[in-house]
């Protein structure tokens, strides 16, 4: 939807509708906060979650990973809350909570008793506009993110091959740039780059609220109306567009890091469910994946890890909800005596046998039972269930996609994933990544791999 369209709109008029699939509740405060609400009442528990449509392919050069510092930052305090005092205070009442920093957004959250909501509302309607930024903690907070970046990244073989593969595979989308920022970026933030960065994204007209728990919509609304209600929004320019240029041809590259194995990843550019031609395309490659990689019984476990034993794992992905254009990736480590190359000659066996022939019916039933079972397993988390709903309508599908998924997958033909492989798996789209690994001084290992480019905290 567009927001400079909806926003004056949003402003005049509170509006409340309910799924009678997901029974999801919603409602827009006068400030443009939209609330959703979803019913669960298996345990005396809720989820509460603050989506904010920023993240880290909002961010331009010279600032990447400032969504993900401002995110550390936010548990620094405001004038009603010193620092730590938020923290503190969720423990105090029982609660759990976090954040996470992804590429198109941010996301804060509380899980608690159902009677102890009020405490959560309170506390994040305190830090969405009352934040305090000083340049002490922010000193502080620096070395806690080197940190965690040398931790995750810098010292994670795999994790750094994919922070460098991304950079090679686009261009100039954002998605070039780690989540959890480059280096010297890092180094260089000041209180006044922070400062302008939450004036910029940190308003209810900017931000989702999403409750998942034993609560009833109508007195959330009302606890999100006391809290959230006198919060004023502010004028969110829409970002420029930012789309990737052509890929005119096959890209790859080797890295060299001490680790025990080597590995190999490689990626197509695709479109994902926000930008794609026609919308069954997207679901057909979210298929597509499951038959690569949908369980024990997919083809690159069945074929490549137990069959001909030329890997010792092998993975295939697919970000359906991405908000820009996204990779569909392969990784895979070779087995002893294995070298990428054959695994590289393999995995494009596998690509090439999808463009030429169809997938049984049976086979396409088992995948589709395999992709829908970890989507209904999802949904019996609280937790997920507002991740689900949260991530739609920050990356602008809206929530209700959430309803469509099962009925969408289930309509895939084997037809449709044999086109999608034939449009999109192609070469000239593809990218590739070696890590060739190098001696282990001093006795270290090499620690087990982490996300690379996953939500950061």
């Amino acid at each position: 939807m567009n927001k400079r369209f909806l926003g004056g709109l949003l402003l005049c008029l509170p509006v409340l509708s309910v799924s009678a699939e997901s029974k999801v509740a919603e409602h827009i405060l006068t400030n443009g906060l939209k609330v959703l609400v979803k019913e669960d009442h298996r345990s005396p528990v809720v989820v509460s979650q603050v989506w904010y449509k920023v993240g880290s392919s909002y961010e331009p050069g010279g600032i990447t990973g400032l969504s993900h510092m401002l995110e550390h930052m936010m548990f620094k305090g405001t004038d009603k809350h010193p620092a730590g005092e938020f923290s503190r205070i969720i423990a105090e009442n029982g609660g759990d909570e976090n954040a996470f920093t992804g590429s198109d957004y941010t996301a804060y959250f509380q899980t608690m008793a159902a009677s102890k909501l009020p405490v959560s509302f309170e506390l994040e309607a305190d830090r969405m506009r009352g934040l305090h930024l000083i340049a002490e903690e922010l000193k502080k907070e620096r070395e806690v993110v080197t940190e965690e970046r040398r931790m995750r990244t810098d010292d994670n073989p795999q994790a750094k091959l994919n922070e460098h593969f991304m950079a090679l595979a686009y261009t100039n989308s954002p998605y070039k740039n780690p989540i959890i920022g480059w280096p010297a970026d890092i180094a260089n933030y000041s209180v006044e780059d922070l400062q302008a960065w939450y004036q910029r994204w940190y308003a209810p007209n900017n931000a989702t609220l999403v409750v998942v728990g034993d609560v009833q919509p109508k007195a959330v609304f009302e606890l999100a109306e006391k809290y959230f209600g006198p919060l004023k929004p502010s004028e969110i320019k829409p970002l420029k567009p930012q789309t990737e240029v052509e890929q005119l041809g096959v890209r790859k590259m080797t890295i060299k890091l001490p680790a025990k194995l080597p590995y190999l990843v490689m990626g197509y550019k695709v479109p994902s469910l926000t930008n794609v031609e026609q919308e069954w395309e997207a679901y057909a490659l979210e298929v597509l994946a499951g038959v690569l990689d949908g369980g024990s019984s997919a083809r690159l476990s069945s074929r490549l890890v137990r069959g001909k034993q030329l890997a010792v794992s092998a993975g295939a992905g697919y970000n359906l909800t991405s908000r820009l254009p996204t990779l569909f990736e392969l990784e895979a480590t070779p087995a002893e005596g294995k070298t990428v190359w054959e695994l590289e000659s393999a995995l494009k066996n596998e690509i090439s046998e999808l463009q030429t022939t169809l997938i049984s019916p049976e086979e396409l039933q088992r995948i589709k039972a395999q992709v829908l079972a970890s989507a209904v397993y999802e949904r019996d988390s609280n937790f997920y269930q507002a991740m689900q709903l949260g991530t739609l309508e920050t990356v602008g599908l809206g929530w209700k996609k959430v309803d469509e998924y099962v009925d969408k997958v289930n309509k895939v033909t084997a037809q449709q994933v044999r086109d999608v492989a034939r449009k999109y798996l192609l070469d000239d789209h593809l990218s590739v990544a070696y890590l060739e690994p190098q001696p282990i001084k001093d006795g270290k290992t090499a620690p087990a791999a982490l996300p690379a480019h996953g939500p950061q905290r």
